[in-house]
């Protein structure tokens, strides 16, 4: 079993970005094995790569709010070893592009988090939230969604330049997209400031695109959702994500379930408030119970009291993963008539006097709504 990310930073779980960032320059300082005697060498290697890997996640805010949500099945079904360490901000802590002497002599030497990769960047990936009926989530549905997203420039093909012209090599940096610079014991590659890492530069700006190589875009995307999903549900659609030159991103949607006006949702479960007549309540009978898929004949046994509560088997909501139903909750309330007629009133002021309870008028009513209420 993993340790909790929060646990081995040692900060709360509503700690801050810059509290976090804190706490892991503070410990990779302390941990890195070139500050540790030699018998301590492989004991602080272990401590330094889980510290990093929970900084990998908790200072990337999608990746944290994934981990809130789900825990480390979160991150394992959705990140490589690699992507949870791109796009965590290292850069602050040990300059841009910083681990790449740290983190590949621990990870091995094909790690590349440190390291930019050369050639075209993938696109981002973004997040959707997307409203569905009670209905919705117990039947899945696939369901058409616009999302707006950046695409590569078709003007300069993604490279910022007009007519997608040729670029030149950086200066500063000769092309590498990065310059070394010494941090006390680290020496590290840091992302060059004039070509932003990329080691080529513009020399004239496209204008199509203001330079940017990308252009906002809304795309119609067909998304299946399955039965069974909740408030906590998020689906991973890989490619729909912003397009880059080095291919798209991933587009994760976050699902939110609408408030229903019947039934209540517990897991997978559901719980609903019905009306029963007193009659019914004190002889027993069976009624028609609403479910989320129709009608169920449930019986009521004699002498049900307000409040009782009855488990009707596999009419809840589907499990996500098994689709295996939950079950029905059905709260029974009294029905009290509010008005009675002649006959009625004559039938129970015989019954009260029969069960040795006194009526005088209109008490009978507050006798009644009493019992049953």
């Amino acid at each position: 079993m993993k340790k909790d990310y929060y646990e081995i930073l040692g900060v709360k779980k509503d700690a801050t970005a810059a509290e976090i960032k804190k706490i892991y320059r503070s410990l990779a300082l302390r941990y890195h094995p070139d500050r540790v005697p030699e018998n301590e060498k492989k004991q602080a290697e272990e401590k330094f790569k889980e510290i990093s890997e929970a900084y990998g996640v908790l200072s990337d805010p999608q990746k944290r709010e994934l981990y809130d949500r789900h825990g480390h099945a979160g991150i394992d079904q959705n990140y490589t070893a690699e992507d949870i360490f791109r796009g965590a901000d290292f850069s602050s802590v040990f300059g841009e592009g910083g681990l790449d002497d740290i983190l590949s002599q621990f990870f091995g030497g094909g790690f590349s988090s440190g390291r930019r990769r050369r050639g075209p960047a993938r696109g981002r990936d973004i997040s959707y939230e997307v409203d569905l009926t009670l209905e919705e989530a117990f039947t899945g549905l696939k369901k058409t969604i616009k999302v707006p997203r950046n695409e590569v420039c078709r003007d300069c093909q993604g490279n910022g330049a007009k007519n997608g012209s040729a670029l030149v090599n950086c200066p500063t940096c000769g092309g590498q997209g990065q310059v070394l610079m010494n941090s006390g014991f680290f020496r590290m590659a840091q992302t060059c400031p004039d070509c932003r890492g990329q080691g080529r530069l513009v020399k004239e700006v496209c204008p199509g695109c203001q330079g940017r190589g990308h252009l906002k875009h809304v795309r119609s995307i067909d998304v299946n959702f399955p039965k069974g999903v909740d408030n906590d549900s998020q689906l991973r659609v890989r490619g729909e994500g912003e397009i880059g030159p080095g291919g798209a991103g991933d587009l994760y949607i976050s699902v939110r379930i609408k408030g229903h006006d019947r039934f209540r949702r517990v897991g997978n479960d559901l719980e609903e408030t019905v009306l029963v007549s007193f009659v019914k309540a004190v002889l027993g009978g069976e009624i028609d119970v609403p479910t989320i898929d129709g009608k169920v004949t449930m019986k009521v046994p004699a002498g049900t009291e307000a409040g009782k509560v009855f488990r009707v088997k596999g009419r809840g909501m589907p499990d996500l993963r098994s689709e295996e139903p939950g079950d029905l909750y059905v709260r029974v309330m009294i029905d009290v008539p509010k008005r009675l007629s002649a006959e009625q009133r004559r039938l129970l002021e015989e019954f009260a006097k029969v069960s040795g309870e006194p009526v005088e008028g209109p008490t009978l009513k507050e006798k009644i709504r009493k019992v049953f209420k």
